[in-house]
């Protein structure tokens, strides 16, 4: 019995040292990760922005990005993992990815993300400048031997519309003899188009606080014309895209859509030639005004301003495309009969090519409109196609009735 008990006590005084032992294995282990631990970075992987949808470059093939471009996307990317980690981790530094882009290092109260046309004066307090701000805006494309034109057109424009004027012959100065030139905008630049002026002037955050944008020829008759009366029509009628009908004795007449309609107010459809209109409620048969006098709401104009080539100046063609910016286009897209212009078909700005070749300064200048017209139709279709083909689907119907320019002219 002896041996039993004295084996039993012996057993018992071996359980502290064993607890002790676990204890002290649990604690330098501890330890030893603490310290493990505090030798890296600290990195929270949620926190980390990582390279941003390059899968989206990879998927959009309408993108037009190349392989290349993709490629230092990725580069860019992997080169500022580590610094924006930093940024987000560290609060002293500013970094908003909802800001507008390359805006992300400022405070969202300060990013200022629009402009506008409206003249401010050089003295006093910003708060006491003139407060009126004219709602609409009007540009024309202008040479000076059309002053007179130019004059009575601007007329026919309230003081809720800003003026400006796009030079393409050089000369500003001039026109300060009519008193209407001094409050209005000028911009110049030698031989362009007014379709390059659009493309760089009036981006839709510069333009932003109009609520309808005319872009017009300078050769227009506009005695049946009045910019307030024609405003309440294109309200009435829920128009976002439109132009004044064009007056049967208009030079040029192309397009039976544009035509005036006696007795209309609006019409936003006709029934056109037959091989012209083999889908109706598409191009050049609804759906449609011409580059000449178009009228853009605010809206409309932000899509629009994509949809404009840089490299194709002369716009031909864009008036098929214009319907892809409003929905349903042949509800949206119109032309107000009521308040009725003339094209006075004035070549100034054609005059304005060279005479290559013993060829007329013109022709030059309509040969590359021609060719402008194919390029932007072939771009247009094939930005559908592979769109179309990117998401599985094939055989849509076209979006416009495409004609040929040549059995135009």
């Amino acid at each position: 019995m002896k041996i039993e008990e004295y084996k039993r006590r012996g057993s018992c005084r071996r359980k502290p040292n064993e607890w002790m032992s676990a204890a002290v294995t649990i604690i330098v282990s501890i330890v030893f990760g603490f310290f493990i631990g505090v030798s890296f970075p600290d990195i929270s992987p949620p926190k980390l922005k990582l390279v941003p949808s390059i899968d989206t470059y990879l998927g959009d093939k309408n993108s037009g990005r190349s392989t290349q471009t993709i490629l230092n996307v990725i580069s860019l990317s992997r080169d500022n993992v580590s610094t924006e980690a930093q940024k987000l981790d560290d609060p002293s530094q500013i970094f908003v990815p909802t800001n507008p882009r390359g805006a992300e290092r400022l405070p969202p109260a300060i990013v200022t993300s629009e402009s506008d046309f409206y003249p401010r004066r050089l003295y006093g307090r910003p708060s006491e400048d003139p407060t009126f701000k004219p709602k609409y805006l009007v540009t024309f494309t202008v040479g000076y031997d059309q002053k007179d034109n130019i004059d009575q057109a601007v007329k026919k424009f309230s003081d809720n519309f800003t003026i400006l004027l796009f030079h393409y012959d050089g000369r500003t100065t001039e026109w300060d003899e009519f008193e209407w030139s001094k409050r209005a905008i000028h911009i110049s630049v030698p031989k362009q188009t007014k379709w390059w002026y659009a493309k760089r002037f009036l981006h839709p955050d510069i333009v932003a606080p109009y609520e309808f944008i005319f872009i017009w020829d300078e050769d227009l008759g506009v005695e049946n014309f009045d910019a307030e009366e024609y405003i309440k029509l294109v309200k009435k009628h829920k128009l976002e895209i439109s132009q004044p009908g064009l007056d049967l004795k208009s030079k040029g007449l192309t397009w039976h859509m544009t035509k005036r309609q006696e007795d209309l107010e609006v019409h936003k459809k006709i029934k056109g030639k037959p091989r012209w209109c083999t889908y109706p409620h598409l191009p050049p048969c609804a759906a449609f005004v011409e580059i000449m006098a178009p009228v853009f709401s605010r809206e409309t104009w932000r899509c629009v301003w994509y949809l404009i080539q840089n490299d194709l100046v002369h716009g031909w063609g864009l008036d098929f495309a214009l319907q892809k910016c409003v929905e349903p286009a042949y509800e949206r897209i119109g032309v107000v009969d009521a308040q009725w212009i003339v094209h006075q078909g004035v070549p100034s700005l054609g005059n304005q090519g060279n005479e290559d070749d013993g060829k007329a300064r013109w022709r030059g200048v309509r040969e590359r409109c021609k060719n402008e017209w194919k390029m932007f139709q072939d771009r247009v279709y094939k930005a559908d196609e592979d769109y179309y083909k990117s998401i599985g689907v094939e055989n849509v119907v076209p979006e416009a009735n495409w004609v040929n320019m040549d059995k135009v002219q």
